[in-house]
């Protein structure tokens, strides 16, 4: 193999990373842009890192240590990468390698000063950065200190915290190479960072600059604040000039040194008005240039701008793709869905196609286009309703974007007389056959959709699936369907208010409908106690369970004591609900039926926190606390002016509230049982596939789109790279938080809750389910990993209905996403737990194991000391 040790950076563009590393691709790339002033220098490459390693055979030894640590391993982690780092400072640079790399500094000026700088090839990625993990340094003179400097660099690929970012990330240490950069210093009047997108809000069309006096590295160390400039459109629109009392210089020996700012020029800024933007100009070139928002190193000499450094920015949420230049609002679905996780291609796929309304899809997640709706003030009053009853955070972002009078256009309202979007719907009578015939028709619709897919296989099952997805979406688009949920949440809407403005009873509906009939979600929690029942009287087979791992469990069952009527037991709840799983619109996550492990630790909790009987005991409890409210509630009106008449209507509107609201969970249920039955079909699809040799394993499906994968179906071709890409990519979206509204400008919007009335220090959320309990906050981001006592208050991101079986085990809930109307807010209610939702970063500033004070009629929440 022909290897080479030293590149100059010329010589080098944007798809040698694995040769030269992150920054060192980001830097030929960029000296090849005309226009744009990048330091002379050259790249020592990995073949030259992977070369001088090789003399030091020990150090194999040391990277399988470290592969076996967790990244919470911090003690070993720290000694073993300390090892490393000094057995690679330790070895002696190949003579011909030497020789390369003095014959480079030489073609440029071996007295000059460097900067010399680590590249790893897992650097500056636009998936993760990796920032700062490895090191930089700076105005190194001759080149003996360039050797000894090299050799640091590559030490650095093995510091304590690039190890743990690597473990905490999947990446394999040894597929990791460090390059080194060494470059010209520039010895600058100015320096500092350029994002081309404003870091903060996302907005792509704001660049912001940091900028200070002498080398950058004073603001990188914070060693100073920077003058901060935030320009849009080719205009500086605001700007905030620190008083910059320090600088870093390089000094003419080597090194640098701290010097400070006389007094008269600290509070001067660091660059004229005009410099700022012609910078962002060149920023603007270097982004086009690259094709997403960089984060851009500069230096300012004699009026010249010199570029050191250009990286994506990471954490910005991506924009969905559209095609026209207009301006679009966008409000996320999974904040609809209790899914704020990421999805892969398929799951995506499958969800659009068998949506009622059109989607975008960014950052693994989707999103509606609310532009046309907010631009018709009678579909805006409507809409912005709508949302501020669910979720008064979506409401609130919106109205941010609308106050920004020239983002949205105006449009005229609809044409009298004809229904807007979202408009009333027609009132139906409350007769609970309304709910049985629905209920009815789904299950007739499932089970043909069972019988019809059986025969199908290759491109004939995708052209069956096709018309599945249309009587999918008749299903669901039956105006009926919508009455009738619409019929319980206005009724629950009314209830709520007129109760408050005739009693002064906030939220009275949570009592009202606790123990609703027909809550297909609800039962599905209390079911699971009925299994609890079933283990609980046999001690083997309890035994057993606490050393479950397998998903093949339930074949072992029946050889133990009482195993055959547990086993009966759990396949009785799956057969009804094993369709079901955290993330469950994603067709690619693993289903409870699948994955039966996953309800292992939700059954033990019920057994050992619960009596016999629990079930039926705890809805009837239920049942007889909504009767008693229901009767003190009517009683108290009736004492009121013009009582018995708004009795009458109380009482019709608590039938209308009960008759109804259980169906609110239905139709998801049904959209969830079809999910699995096309699952199934696409997973025996894929295993065929597997076993002609066209995929090397079956969950490749899962990082293709619906019509993709039809088309390796019907070709047996396959684009291995692209389904590489597809990991890749869903991997860097978990790292990202999803916004409730986004713009087409990219600015993410979380919105805010308008109120004065809540503690200091209080978390504020939505109300949703009356009450006030203290408790243990139990902080779960995963159902399987659940260890629930009596009186536990459950924090997390959001739930979904899969989990509602942890609900019958709870005090309180209190969690990230959510509105009035989502499952986690419906169960909690029937449940009567008290209840708190839409709580922005309730996970990180509730620790697990706090006591805390849920206020679910207030909505909010209090850490207790």
């Amino acid at each position: 193999m022909n290897e080479q040790y030293v590149l100059d950076l010329q010589e080098i563009d944007a798809s040698q990373g694995a040769v030269v590393g992150g920054k060192g691709a980001h830097l030929g790339a960029l000296s090849r842009i005309e226009g744009i002033g990048v330091p002379a220098g050259f790249c020592v490459t990995t073949d030259a890192f992977r070369r001088t390693l090789a003399q030091a055979p020990s150090i194999n030894d040391r990277l399988d240590q470290l592969s076996c640590l967790g990244p919470d391993d911090g003690e070993a982690i720290r000694t073993l990468s300390a090892e490393i780092r000094r057995t690679i400072e330790g070895i002696v640079i190949p003579g011909d390698l030497a020789s390369a790399i003095t014959g480079a500094l030489a073609r440029l000026d071996d007295q000059a000063a460097y900067a010399v700088r680590s590249s790893a090839t897992a650097e500056d990625l636009p998936t993760a950065s990796f920032a700062g993990q490895q090191d930089t340094y700076l105005n190194v003179v001759g080149p003996t200190a360039i050797l000894h400097h090299i050799s640091r660099c590559w030490a650095s690929l093995f510091t304590e915290r690039a190890v743990i970012y690597r473990q905490r990330n999947g990446i394999d240490h040894r597929a990791v190479h460090m390059a080194v950069v060494v470059q010209q210093m520039v010895l600058p009047d100015a320096a500092g960072i350029l994002f081309t997108a404003d870091p903060v809000t996302g907005n792509r069309k704001v660049a912001t600059v940091d900028a200070g006096f002498g080398l950058g590295e004073a603001l990188v160390s914070g060693l100073v604040n920077p003058d901060v400039f935030t320009v849009r459109n080719g205009e500086v629109v605001a700007k905030a000039i620190a008083a910059k009392q320090r600088a870093v210089h390089a000094l003419p020996t080597g090194g640098t040194r701290e010097v400070a700012i006389a007094p008269q020029r600290q509070e001067q800024p660091a660059l004229s008005d005009a410099q700022v933007v012609r910078l962002v100009q060149l920023g603007r070139r270097i982004e086009a240039h690259f094709g997403r928002p960089q984060d851009i190193e500069w230096c300012l000499v004699d009026d010249g701008f010199q570029i050191v450094q250009s990286r994506p920015i990471t954490t910005l949420f991506p924009v969905p793709e559209a095609d026209d230049q207009e301006n679009h609002v966008y409000v996320s679905v999974g904040h609809q869905q209790m899914m704020t996780d990421p999805m892969k291609p398929l799951g995506l796929s499958m969800w659009r196609l068998t949506a009622m309304v059109p989607m975008h899809e960014a950052g693994g997640r989707l999103f509606v286009d609310a532009t046309r709706r907010l631009a018709s003030p009678a579909s805006r009053a409507s809409l912005l309703d709508m949302m501020g009853r669910g979720d008064p955070l979506v409401r609130d972002a919106l109205e941010t974007v609308l106050d920004r009078e020239d983002f949205v256009p105006s449009l005229p309202d609809a044409e009298p007389g004809r229904p807007t979007a979202g408009g009333a719907s027609a009132p139906i009578e409350t007769d609970p056959a309304l709910v049985t015939g629905l209920i009815e028709r789904s299950q007739a619709s499932v089970a043909a959709l069972e019988r019809g897919i059986r025969t199908k296989t290759g491109p004939a099952l995708f052209d069956f699936l096709l018309e599945a997805f249309e009587e999918h979406k008749r299903v669901l688009s039956d105006p009926l369907n919508l009455q009738v949920i619409m019929a319980g949440m206005e009724a629950t809407w009314w209830l709520n208010d007129n109760l408050w403005e005739w009693l002064g009873e906030k939220h009275a509906a949570d009592t009202l409908t606790l123990s609703a009939p027909g809550n297909v979600t609800s039962e599905m929690g209390l079911a699971l106690l009925d299994v609890a029942d079933a283990i609980r009287p046999h001690a083997e087979v309890v035994a057993f369970l606490q050393g479950v791992e397998d998903d093949g469990f339930l074949a072992d069952l029946a050889k133990l004591t009482g195993g055959a009527e547990a086993r009966a037991a759990i396949e009785g709840y799956l057969d009804r609900y094993g369709m079901r799983c955290v993330g469950e619109i994603d067709i690619t996550r693993p289903r409870w039926r699948e994955r039966p492990t996953t309800l292992v630790p939700v059954i033990l909790d019920n057994v050992r926190n619960f009596e016999p009987g629990a079930a039926e005991r705890r809805f009837e409890e239920g049942r007889q606390a909504a009767l008693k409210k229901e009767q003190d509630v009517l009683s108290r009106l009736r004492a009121l002016p013009d009582g018995d008449r708004k009795a009458d209507q109380t009482k019709r509107m608590i039938d209308r509230v009960r008759t109804f609201i259980g169906y609110r969970e239905y139709p998801k249920y049904g959209i969830i049982s079809r999910y699995f039955v096309y699952k199934q079909a696409l997973l025996a699809e894929a295993e065929r596939l597997v076993q002609a040799g066209v995929l090397p394993d079956q969950d490749d499906v899962f990082y293709l789109t619906f019509q993709e994968l039809h088309d390796v179906a019907r070709s047996h071709q396959v684009d291995d790279r692209l389904i590489q890409r597809r990991r890749e990519a869903f991997r860097s979206y978990r790292a990202l938080t999803p916004p409730r509204v986004l713009t087409s400008d990219g600015e993410a919007l979380t919105g805010a809750y308008q109120r004065d009335d809540v503690p200091a220090g209080a978390l504020v959320g939505l109300p949703v389910s009356a009450g006030t309990i203290e408790g243990r906050a139990r902080v779960i981001l995963d159902v399987s990993e659940a260890d629930i006592e009596a009186g536990d208050i459950l924090v997390t991101t959001f739930t979904d209905p899969s989990w509602s079986p942890l609900f019958v085990g709870i005090a309180g809930l209190v969690t990230e996403v959510g509105g009035l109307m989502t499952h986690g807010a419906v169960i909690a209610r029937e449940y009567g737990l008290p209840a708190v939702v839409g709580v922005e970063q309730a996970t990180r500033l509730i620790r697990d194991g706090q006591r805390i004070r849920v206020h679910g009629t207030e909505g909010y929440i209090e850490i207790l000391p």
